[in-house]
Protein backbone atom coordinates (compact mmCIF):
# COMPACT_ATOMS: atom_id res chain seq x y z
CA UNK A 1 0.00 0.00 0.00
CA UNK A 2 0.78 3.17 -0.96
CA UNK A 3 0.30 7.18 0.04
CA UNK A 4 -0.48 6.65 3.91
CA UNK A 5 -1.03 10.51 5.63
CA UNK A 6 -0.27 9.57 9.03
CA UNK A 7 1.32 6.49 10.97
CA UNK A 8 1.72 5.04 14.27
CA UNK A 9 3.18 2.07 15.94
CA UNK A 10 2.58 0.11 18.78
CA UNK A 11 2.75 -3.56 20.02
CA UNK A 12 5.30 -5.84 21.22
CA UNK A 13 8.24 -5.87 18.59
CA UNK A 14 9.15 -9.28 17.48
CA UNK A 15 12.46 -11.11 16.57
CA UNK A 16 13.94 -9.67 13.27
CA UNK A 17 16.58 -12.48 13.20
CA UNK A 18 18.39 -15.55 14.54
CA UNK A 19 16.74 -18.77 14.24
CA UNK A 20 13.45 -17.15 14.64
CA UNK A 21 13.70 -15.33 10.88
CA UNK A 22 13.64 -11.89 9.33
CA UNK A 23 11.83 -10.24 8.71
CA UNK A 24 11.43 -8.46 5.09
CA UNK A 25 9.75 -4.87 4.18
CA UNK A 26 9.38 -4.04 0.50
CA UNK A 27 8.43 -0.58 -0.67
CA UNK A 28 8.00 1.46 -3.59
CA UNK A 29 5.97 3.61 -5.59
CA UNK A 30 2.55 2.24 -7.06
CA UNK A 31 2.60 1.30 -10.51
CA UNK A 32 6.74 -0.13 -9.91
CA UNK A 33 5.82 -3.71 -10.12
CA UNK A 34 6.26 -4.59 -6.37
CA UNK A 35 3.07 -6.77 -6.23
CA UNK A 36 4.47 -8.97 -8.70
CA UNK A 37 7.59 -8.98 -7.49
CA UNK A 38 6.29 -10.43 -4.61
CA UNK A 39 3.83 -12.50 -5.41
CA UNK A 40 6.73 -14.62 -7.05
CA UNK A 41 8.84 -14.58 -4.59
CA UNK A 42 6.24 -15.88 -2.45
CA UNK A 43 5.32 -18.63 -4.57
CA UNK A 44 8.93 -19.92 -5.50
CA UNK A 45 11.13 -19.23 -1.93
CA UNK A 46 10.33 -21.72 0.80
CA UNK A 47 9.84 -20.60 4.51
CA UNK A 48 8.81 -17.11 3.29
CA UNK A 49 5.11 -15.86 4.91
CA UNK A 50 3.58 -12.99 3.69
CA UNK A 51 2.37 -10.64 6.25
CA UNK A 52 -1.91 -10.07 5.97
CA UNK A 53 -2.78 -6.41 6.52
CA UNK A 54 -5.74 -4.76 8.19
CA UNK A 55 -8.13 -3.00 6.13
CA UNK A 56 -11.00 -0.37 6.46
CA UNK A 57 -12.18 -0.52 2.82
CA UNK A 58 -14.10 -2.39 0.90
CA UNK A 59 -12.43 -5.21 -1.17
CA UNK A 60 -11.87 -4.54 -4.99
CA UNK A 61 -12.41 -7.29 -7.70
CA UNK A 62 -10.47 -10.43 -6.98
CA UNK A 63 -9.24 -9.56 -3.65
CA UNK A 64 -9.81 -12.30 -1.09
CA UNK A 65 -10.53 -12.02 2.71
CA UNK A 66 -7.37 -13.33 4.88
CA UNK A 67 -5.03 -13.67 1.41
CA UNK A 68 -4.91 -10.25 0.01
CA UNK A 69 -6.51 -8.33 3.56
CA UNK A 70 -8.16 -8.69 6.29
CA UNK A 71 -11.41 -6.95 5.83
CA UNK A 72 -12.74 -5.32 8.85
CA UNK A 73 -14.29 -2.46 9.95
CA UNK A 74 -13.69 1.26 11.47
CA UNK A 75 -14.51 -0.13 15.28
CA UNK A 76 -12.77 -3.91 14.95
CA UNK A 77 -9.39 -1.61 13.52
CA UNK A 78 -10.08 0.79 16.46
CA UNK A 79 -9.95 -1.93 18.62
CA UNK A 80 -6.86 -4.25 17.29
CA UNK A 81 -4.78 -0.57 17.19
CA UNK A 82 -6.23 0.98 20.93
CA UNK A 83 -4.58 -3.20 22.16
CA UNK A 84 -1.38 -2.64 20.63
CA UNK A 85 -2.01 -5.81 18.22
CA UNK A 86 -0.93 -3.40 14.93
CA UNK A 87 3.11 -2.86 14.80
CA UNK A 88 2.08 0.11 12.45
CA UNK A 89 -0.74 1.70 11.02
CA UNK A 90 -1.65 4.00 8.46
CA UNK A 91 -4.29 6.04 6.82
CA UNK A 92 -4.23 6.16 3.38
CA UNK A 93 -6.62 7.29 0.51
CA UNK A 94 -9.42 7.20 3.58
CA UNK A 95 -9.24 3.57 4.72
CA UNK A 96 -7.08 2.38 7.84
CA UNK A 97 -4.52 -0.73 7.37
CA UNK A 98 -2.04 -1.63 9.62
CA UNK A 99 -0.21 -4.63 10.12
CA UNK A 100 -0.43 -7.28 12.79
CA UNK A 101 1.72 -7.80 15.79
CA UNK A 102 0.60 -11.63 16.32
CA UNK A 103 1.46 -12.33 12.71
CA UNK A 104 4.92 -11.53 12.63
CA UNK A 105 5.66 -12.70 16.06
CA UNK A 106 3.99 -16.54 15.00
CA UNK A 107 6.21 -16.50 11.75
CA UNK A 108 9.06 -15.62 13.98
CA UNK A 109 8.06 -18.42 16.52
CA UNK A 110 7.80 -20.81 13.56
CA UNK A 111 11.69 -20.23 12.44
CA UNK A 112 9.50 -18.73 9.08
CA UNK A 113 10.83 -15.31 7.53
CA UNK A 114 8.22 -13.02 6.59
CA UNK A 115 7.53 -10.31 3.70
CA UNK A 116 5.70 -6.38 4.57
CA UNK A 117 4.57 -4.57 1.88
CA UNK A 118 4.24 -1.34 3.15
CA UNK A 119 4.74 2.05 1.86
CA UNK A 120 7.76 4.46 3.69
CA UNK A 121 6.03 5.37 6.78
CA UNK A 122 5.25 2.31 7.75
CA UNK A 123 8.81 1.05 6.47
CA UNK A 124 10.53 3.82 8.98
CA UNK A 125 8.10 2.24 12.59
CA UNK A 126 9.11 -1.26 11.29
CA UNK A 127 13.06 -0.67 11.27
CA UNK A 128 12.68 1.31 14.68
CA UNK A 129 11.06 -1.56 16.30
CA UNK A 130 12.68 -4.46 14.69
CA UNK A 131 16.09 -3.52 14.09
CA UNK A 132 17.30 -6.37 12.21
CA UNK A 133 14.72 -6.01 9.79
CA UNK A 134 15.67 -5.87 6.15
CA UNK A 135 14.39 -2.44 3.80
CA UNK A 136 13.97 -3.09 -0.19
CA UNK A 137 12.86 -0.26 -1.94
CA UNK A 138 11.52 -0.90 -5.64
CA UNK A 139 12.45 1.63 -8.45
CA UNK A 140 11.54 2.29 -11.92
CA UNK A 141 13.72 3.21 -14.30
CA UNK A 142 12.52 6.53 -14.40
CA UNK A 143 9.27 8.77 -13.88
CA UNK A 144 8.15 8.48 -17.38
CA UNK A 145 8.65 4.90 -17.49
CA UNK A 146 5.90 4.81 -14.16
CA UNK A 147 3.96 6.93 -16.00
CA UNK A 148 3.69 4.64 -18.56
CA UNK A 149 3.04 1.76 -16.45
CA UNK A 150 0.29 3.37 -15.06
CA UNK A 151 -1.83 4.08 -17.69
CA UNK A 152 -1.49 0.87 -19.14
CA UNK A 153 -3.30 0.01 -16.51
CA UNK A 154 -6.24 2.10 -17.59
CA UNK A 155 -7.80 2.17 -14.69
CA UNK A 156 -6.57 5.72 -13.66
CA UNK A 157 -7.96 8.91 -14.78
CA UNK A 158 -6.21 12.23 -15.23
CA UNK A 159 -6.32 13.12 -11.82
CA UNK A 160 -5.83 9.84 -10.48
CA UNK A 161 -3.13 9.61 -12.46
CA UNK A 162 -1.05 12.87 -11.00
CA UNK A 163 -2.46 12.23 -7.48
CA UNK A 164 0.11 8.73 -7.58
CA UNK A 165 3.22 10.70 -9.43
CA UNK A 166 2.91 13.00 -7.15
CA UNK A 167 2.79 9.98 -4.58
CA UNK A 168 5.52 8.65 -6.01
CA UNK A 169 8.23 11.24 -5.73
CA UNK A 170 8.18 11.64 -1.67
CA UNK A 171 8.19 7.91 -2.20
CA UNK A 172 11.66 7.83 -4.19
CA UNK A 173 12.93 10.76 -2.23
CA UNK A 174 12.93 7.75 0.66
CA UNK A 175 14.55 5.52 -1.31
CA UNK A 176 18.25 6.11 0.50
CA UNK A 177 16.95 5.00 3.67
CA UNK A 178 16.79 1.52 2.33
CA UNK A 179 19.25 -1.20 3.20
CA UNK A 180 18.72 -2.38 -0.75
CA UNK A 181 17.32 -0.38 -3.97
CA UNK A 182 16.26 -2.65 -6.94
CA UNK A 183 15.28 -1.03 -10.02
CA UNK A 184 13.03 -2.76 -11.96
CA UNK A 185 13.96 -2.14 -15.71
CA UNK A 186 13.69 -5.91 -16.75
CA UNK A 187 11.52 -7.91 -14.56
CA UNK A 188 13.62 -10.53 -14.58
CA UNK A 189 16.44 -9.07 -13.58
CA UNK A 190 14.89 -7.37 -10.63
CA UNK A 191 13.05 -10.30 -9.05
CA UNK A 192 16.90 -12.46 -9.05
CA UNK A 193 17.74 -9.31 -7.32
CA UNK A 194 15.03 -9.71 -4.91
CA UNK A 195 15.86 -13.52 -4.72
CA UNK A 196 19.43 -13.16 -4.14
CA UNK A 197 18.60 -10.02 -1.14
CA UNK A 198 16.62 -12.98 0.91
CA UNK A 199 18.89 -15.68 0.03
CA UNK A 200 22.15 -13.54 0.89
CA UNK A 201 20.14 -12.57 4.59
CA UNK A 202 20.22 -16.05 5.10
CA UNK A 203 23.12 -16.80 4.85
CA UNK A 204 24.31 -13.87 7.34
CA UNK A 205 26.76 -15.29 10.33
CA UNK A 206 23.87 -14.60 12.72
CA UNK A 207 21.09 -16.97 11.02
CA UNK A 208 23.90 -19.90 10.97
CA UNK A 209 24.60 -19.62 14.43
CA UNK A 210 23.14 -23.32 15.53
CA UNK A 211 25.02 -24.85 12.58
CA UNK A 212 28.21 -22.74 12.98
CA UNK A 213 29.00 -23.36 16.69
CA UNK A 214 27.84 -27.16 15.85
CA UNK A 215 30.75 -27.91 12.44
CA UNK A 216 33.24 -25.49 14.55
CA UNK A 217 32.95 -27.94 17.66
CA UNK A 218 33.49 -30.74 15.04
CA UNK A 219 36.89 -29.47 13.65
CA UNK A 220 38.14 -28.20 17.50
CA UNK A 221 37.20 -32.25 18.90
CA UNK A 222 34.24 -31.04 20.42
CA UNK A 223 31.80 -33.59 19.39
Amino acid sequence: MSGGRRRRAGGAPPRADGPGGTVFVVSAPSGAGKTTLCKRLLGEVEGLDFSVSFTTRAPRAGERRGVDYHFVDRREFDRRRRRGELVEWAVVNGGLYGTSAEALREAAARGRDILLDIDTQGAANVRRLVPGSVLIFILPPSRKALRDRLLKRGSEGAEALERRLGLARGEVEKAHLYDYVIINDALEDAYDQLRAIVTATRCRRERQGRRLASIVGEFAGRR
